[in-house]
Parts: C-alpha cells; sequence; structure tokens
C-alpha cells in the first residue's frame, strides 16, 4: 500500500513511536511494526508467531486474557493498561488501544510504552506515602514496615534491610530486616549487613560518594543522607525468579532513599523529643509523669483481671551526706549506677521510675501474693547494698524501702503511692535498710 506522493504506507508505519501488533484469533503475534524493538526489546522478527501471552509479565496475564477475551467478542478496548516483560528482563509499562476485525479475524493493537510516566506517578505516590508514614509510624520499627510496604510497590522487595549508623560510637546497626518465605534469609541478612557497611564507609568499589549507590547482582542498596551526613544504608534483594534489577531501579531507589532519610530523621527527632518529656535526663528512667500513666493503666487492667499488683517506694539512706562530702558529681553517677541495679533486678514487664532527688518508684505488674512483692523487694535492697566502685574508692548505699499492693491498700494510684511512701519513711524511721509493708511490718532483715 502506498500513500499519496508514492510513500509506502509500511515506512511511515515504521517511523511510529508506538507499536502497531496484530495478533491472530490463536493469540499468536502475526506482525509488529519497527518501534516494537524499542518498547519490548525484540526485533519484530523474534515475536512473530510467538504467543502474544508469553511476554506479559505474569502477575498481569489474567486480565490480558480477560481484556483479549472482550475485544475479540467485538468491544473495541481503549487505554488497557498491562506489563510486559522486555528481552533484558527488565519490566515495561502499556498501555494498550485494541479492536477486533471480523474480517480478517485478528486483533489489531497499538501499544505506548508509559513505563516513564507509571514511574514518576509511582515516585510521587511513595514521596507521599513516605511523608505520611513519619506521621502516623508510633516509632521506627513501625515506620521501617510502612517504608517495605511502600518500597514493595516499586520494585522487588521481599528482603529489605534498614541499618543506621551511630556517628558517636562509629557502630552500623540493623533497625530493620524483612526476608519474605527465604530459607537463606541469614545469608542475605549477613550479605545486606557487609553491602550497608560499605556504602556507609563509602569503600572504594563501592562508589558512594560519587553515585550513592551499589547495585551486585539481584541486591540493590543506597546511602541515606542527609544534611548533617549518612545516617545509614538500605538495601534490597529480590528473590532468584525476580526480574533483575537495572539502572532505573537504583536511579527510584536512591531518589526515594532521600525522602526515607528524611522522615527516619524526623521520626528519631519525634522520638527524642517524646523520650525527654517523659524521662529522667540523668538516669534515663521514665520520670513521675509517665509512672503515674503507667500505673493508672496497670490498675485498671489490674481491676479488670482482678490481679494484684505491687508498689515499691524507694530512698537512699544518707545520700545528702555522699552529695556533701564527694561531690554532686559522685552522688549523680551514685543514682545512675543505682538505676541500672534496680532495672536489672525486676522483669521488663516492670517499671523502674526515679521521680526526684534519691528517690525511685518500681511498678511490679501480677505480683500475686504478698510474699513475692517482699522477696522482689528484699532482693533489691541487697542488690543496692553491694559496694559501688565510684570516684577511685568504694562506696556503700542502703535503700529504705516501702510497699504498698491492689487491692489490700486502696484502688487509686495517688492513694497507693501515699501508702508506698508512708511506708518508706516508716522503715527510715526504724533505721533505713529495710523493708517495709504499708500497714504492717515486713519480716526483719536476715
Amino acid at each position: 500500500m502506498e500513500l499519496s506522493g508514492n510513500i509506502p504506507f509500511s515506512s511511515v508505519m515504521d517511523l511510529l513511536l508506538d507499536a502497531i501488533c496484530i495478533v491472530d484469533a490463536d493469540g499468536r503475534f502475526v506482525f509488529v511494526s519497527a518501534a516494537a524493538e524499542r518498547i519490548f526489546g525484540y526485533p519484530p522478527e523474534e515475536m512473530v508467531g510467538q504467543p502474544m501471552i508469553d511476554f506479559v509479565f505474569a502477575e498481569d496475564r489474567e486480565s490480558t486474557l480477560q481484556a483479549a477475551d472482550r475485544v475479540s467478542a467485538g468491544n473495541p478496548l481503549p487505554y488497557f493498561e498491562n506489563r510486559y516483560v522486555r528481552k533484558d528482563g527488565s519490566i515495561v509499562h502499556i498501555m494498550w488501544s485494541a479492536r477486533w476485525s471480523n474480517t480478517h479475524q485478528m486483533r489489531v493493537g497499538v501499544a505506548r510504552d508509559i513505563t516513564e510516566r507509571k514511574r514518576a506517578e509511582s515516585l510521587q505516590a511513595a514521596v507521599y506515602a513516605i511523608s505520611e508514614a513519619a506521621h502516623a509510624a508510633e516509632d521506627l520499627h513501625a515506620l521501617f514496615r510502612q517504608i517495605h510496604s511502600i518500597i514493595g510497590k516499586l520494585l522487588s522487595a521481599g528482603n529489605f534491610s534498614v541499618a543506621l549508623y551511630d556517628r558517636g560510637k562509629d557502630r552500623l546497626k540493623f533497625a530493620y530486616h524483612a526476608a519474605e518465605h527465604d530459607p537463606a534469609a541469614e545469608a542475605h541478612k549477613t550479605e545486606a549487613g557487609a553491602l550497608c557497611a560499605r556504602l556507609v564507609r563509602g569503600d572504594p568499589g563501592t562508589a558512594p560518594g560519587e553515585s550513592g549507590r551499589e547495585n551486585t547482582a539481584n541486591c540493590i542498596g543506597v546511602p541515606l543522607r542527609t544534611k548533617q551526613g549518612i545516617i545509614g544504608a538500605l538495601a534490597v534483594r529480590g528473590s532468584p525468579s525476580d526480574p533483575r534489577y537495572g539502572e532505573g531501579d537504583v536511579e527510584l531507589l536512591q531518589f526515594v532513599s532521600t525522602q526515607i532519610a528524611a522522615a527516619i530523621e524526623r521520626k528519631q527527632a519525634e522520638i527524642s523529643l517524646q523520650h525527654s518529656v517523659n524521662h529522667d535526663p540523668l538516669t534515663g528512667l521514665p520520670n513521675r509523669e509517665l509512672f503515674n500513666d503507667r500505673l493508672q493503666s496497670a490498675l485498671r487492667l489490674a481491676m479488670r483481671n482482678r490481679m494484684p499488683l505491687s508498689l515499691l517506694y524507694l530512698d537512699l539512706d544518707h545520700f545528702k551526706t555522699i552529695n556533701d562530702t564527694l561531690g554532686h558529681h559522685v552522688g549523680d553517677r551514685l543514682l545512675q549506677e543505682v538505676a541500672q541495679r534496680l532495672t536489672k533486678c525486676v522483669r521488663k514487664s516492670d517499671t523502674v521510675a526515679r521521680i526526684g532527688g534519691d528517690e525511685f518508684l518500681v511498678l511490679l505488674n501480677n505480683a500475686i501474693l504478698p510474699e513475692h512483692t517482699l522477696l522482689i523487694a528484699e532482693k533489691i535492697r541487697t542488690a543496692l547494698g553491694q559496694p559501688f566502685d565510684l570516684a577511685g574508692s568504694q562506696l556503700q548505699v542502703t535503700p529504705s524501702i516501702g510497699v504498698a499492693r491492689y487491692p489490700e491498700h486502696g484502688s487509686d494510684y495517688k492513694y497507693l503511692i501515699l501508702h508506698a511512701d508512708e511506708a518508706m519513711y516508716a522503715a527510715k524511721r526504724s533505721g533505713g535498710d529495710r523493708v517495709r509493708m504499708a500497714g504492717r511490718e515486713a519480716p526483719p532483715n536476715a
């Protein structure tokens, strides 16, 4: 066929940016124009005669066959989108406009490569989602889990790792690692850790200082950069059956990494601020406000489950003398050591708080019998009675401990603290270095 001016129609068709594809009733390509090679990566002769569905991305085959059936039934189908696998293994997004030729018993379709448009849309959505996640996530682990889900919509990310760099300690530590049904998960975690370490260090060969990324086999990684410098690295690995990562995937991950780094930095700042509001700056223990909140929550749970709980009120005997004779810096160091010993004496489900000066509160959940509470209190008294190696010498300190229990001594958190406080002062008036139960004295110390 010739156009006016003796220009062959096939020559004009070969100049089109979109590909013309004709598929017979059996679903095989009988013609593809020259643009098909640019879009699909295959020269026309390698596509003609082959089943159309063999080139379609596996996850899109069912919807593609359904769309082909509708076209074959005589229903034109404009703007149908699916994904094909290029000859190099990468994914290409296609928008089709197709109709059925009843005369020739064939489907005629025009294929337009919309990969860049889809990538831009996905990146825009990812940037917005990451920003939203930074505000919505309760903690860093929740943030990483949401980021993993977001990245998984952009590229294959069955194995996903985030390592954060502690500049003060010059240490890189996994903050998140997920492997979906991977028997070699530990090996991949080790590989991801080594990759993240190289990216953070900027070792020769990875060139993060120049390109900020690394692509090895089917594992890619990028450093996480902020204005303050590199705060960590991110690595993803696909399964052996997934298409290999291409340069576009690396660039995509690099672009998103900037948003991820900003989100992590923002969440870390929020967590740090929240921690400073609710914790004692000297010992890092919960402060009075946080302890009261936890005690009230524990009381509601105890009432609902009809379970007891116990409260210990501690005060260090003669602490003022240590402060006055050795200085506040020694006193502060002693309080930090006391906090550490107290924490080691109880379970992770319990709460130790410093409420001011040398006073501490301990919440014991599910302390069923009074005898159990007294045993824990005695354990604390003995632990704090061991010498502290401070200021080049060994210091001895003893505690006075008051104990109150729910429900014996009330159901209001303020009254429980008051009863424990009164019991502590009773122990101190009796000479200190002892445990006193509210309403009655504990067995004498051994």
